[in-house]
């Protein structure tokens, strides 16, 4: 799934767009992303906080499990281009992503997507990746997004990357769900040598941290 564009792509801001509401990206500061998402909703900010569930080995020995970010650092929020302010304003928000100081909207389709399907799927953080065989889900909750395609203990993931962020998750699905996209180099990875061949970005300290 690429959320990317490139500089030629970056859309230019029409006056006729600044009244749309448009996915961005808020950038948070460390271990901030539930706070931020509070702010949101006690101010009716449409927001998009994914998470994950992790159990958590306590000192005393007690198993928790606690929900994380799917993107750390990261909440998605839905505001006209002329309205990011009430978002920069926000206590414990670092900035909003994009191309210099111009804020660059997200696909509307693909968050959509993921804000549907993405709690019915065993998703979990991934390392950023770029690299690897490609392929389309064509049945279920994403279906019509792409992702590269590995193995992970006898099971079939798709690491569906948001390239303007720098950020991954690994979805379960079933392999007979995923077309291939380059059919000549298409094989699935084992877990012991299917490493992608170059990693941009690992999953920050923010994943590491315990919640408020």
């Amino acid at each position: 799934m690429s959320l990317n564009p490139t500089l030629q792509e970056i859309p230019t801001n029409k006056p006729s767009d600044l009244g749309l509401h448009r996915w961005f990206a808020a950038y948070t500061h460390s271990c901030q992303e539930k706070r931020v998402a509070q702010h949101l909703s006690a101010r009716s900010i449409e927001f998009f906080l994914p998470v994950f569930r992790k159990v958590t080995r306590w000192k005393n020995g007690l198993r928790v499990p606690i929900d994380r970010p799917l993107f750390p650092g990261y909440v998605f929020v839905k505001v006209q281009q002329n309205e990011r302010v009430r978002v920069l304003e926000l206590p414990g928000v670092h900035s909003i992503v994009g191309a210099g100081r111009e804020p660059v909207p997200l696909p509307n389709q693909e968050i959509e997507a993921l804000r549907h399907g993405i709690h019915l799927l065993n998703a979990e953080p991934h390392a950023y990746v770029n690299v690897g065989d490609r392929a389309k889900i064509q049945n279920g909750p994403l279906k019509g997004m792409t992702g590269i395609v590995l193995r992970k203990q006898n099971g079939c993931r798709l690491v569906l990357s948001l390239e303007l962020i720098m950020r991954s998750v690994s979805v379960e699905v079933d392999e007979h769900d995923l077309e291939p996209l380059e059919p000549s180099s298409f094989t699935l990875l084992s877990g012991a040598t299917g490493a992608p061949q170059r990693i941009h970005a690992s999953v920050p300290n923010s994943y590491l941290c315990e919640p408020l």
